[in-house]
């Protein structure tokens, strides 16, 4: 059964000052809707994009499914020019394919070598970057990525969380995403910073009987609409239509709080890290114990986690 969604709230024609001193501080996604984003609302045509920046190579999923999956890994990698990748891209029954005549395209960019450099609009697609205007609400020096997006309809991404904040920029077309607080964690069979649940509108209760509990928040987003989304924040995100989208990522920890490694932003924090894996050291050296010990002494575990590490005033 279909969970009752909370519709996020819309707010028009925000200032960076009311951003930061009345949305930011309160950690909860909202839709800011009438924000200067320069001319690439109307500007970015499916002929201006194939064409403004021609026919460089990217590397894009395809997948034969509408929900892409990234722990089963249900799609392939392939390269295509980018022109031609922006036009299959908008057809929905392809003349050339490379699985099947449906099939479904994504483009996430990424840096120059994506191991080590991070994705940036203004870099690998310079054309396109001067026709947008990214709202700079935090500083300079927390900016970390710009992630451009391009979707075929109605593809769905994975339920996933990411370890900064974001603002995600819906340029053309339009999204539905669905999410979830850090809270509901314990709900969504995690595996690492995804979720097993992939179709969260039909979702399997057998197989994920405690998906029912997680609180759903959803909004629909049209051509300007930027939704901020915080760190670790759950969102699965659907395109209802071809489009054009723009992610841009910030730090809000200090610098040295993240992964030195990490060009996606979804590595986690340094001593979150850390206190992973000493925790399941500490689970191993239970193992020591009969289980009638070990369930004792982890539950003595738990509770002392609950106690030093939990927040009691979450809303």
């Amino acid at each position: 059964r279909e969970q009752p969604s909370v519709e996020l709230e819309r707010l028009d024609g925000v200032t960076r000052e009311r951003f930061l001193r009345d949305i930011y501080p309160r950690r909860k996604p909202v839709v800011l809707t009438g924000m200067e984003l320069g001319p690439c609302t109307t500007k970015w045509t499916v002929d201006y994009l194939s064409q403004a920046e021609g026919s460089k190579e990217v590397k894009i999923h395809v997948s034969t499914v509408p929900q892409m999956d990234f722990l089963s890994k249900n799609f392939v990698y392939r390269t295509l020019p980018f022109d031609v990748f922006v036009r299959r891209a908008a057809e929905v029954n392809h003349q050339e394919y490379f699985l099947s005549q449906d099939e479904k395209y994504y483009l996430r960019s990424v840096g120059e070598d994506a191991r080590k450099d991070i994705a940036d609009i203004r870099k690998q697609f310079p054309v396109l970057a001067k026709d947008v205007q990214i709202p700079e609400y935090f500083e300079k020096e927390q900016f970390f990525s710009s992630v451009f997006r391009i979707s075929s309809a109605g593809l769905q991404l994975w339920t996933h969380y990411d370890v900064m904040d974001n603002f995600l920029i819906q340029v053309t077309g339009k999204k539905r995403v669905v999410l979830y607080s850090p809270r509901d964690a314990p709900y969504l069979y995690l595996s690492g910073t995804k979720s097993e649940v992939l179709d969260v509108d039909n979702p399997d209760m057998e197989k994920y009987p405690l998906f029912v509990k997680a609180k759903r928040y959803q909004c629909f987003l049209e051509a300007g609409d930027v939704l901020f989304i915080p760190a670790l924040w759950f969102h699965n995100v659907i395109s209802e239509e071809f489009g054009v989208a723009l992610n841009v990522f910030w730090k809000h920890l200090p610098a040295e709080s993240y992964d030195k490694t990490d060009t996606y932003g979804n590595k986690d924090p340094t001593a979150a890290s850390r206190a992973i894996q000493i925790l399941d050291r500490a689970l191993k050296t239970l193992e020591e114990l009969p289980e009638e010990y070990r369930d004792f002494y982890a539950r003595r575990m738990v509770l002392r986690i609950q106690e030093k590490a939990y927040r009691n005033d979450y809303g």
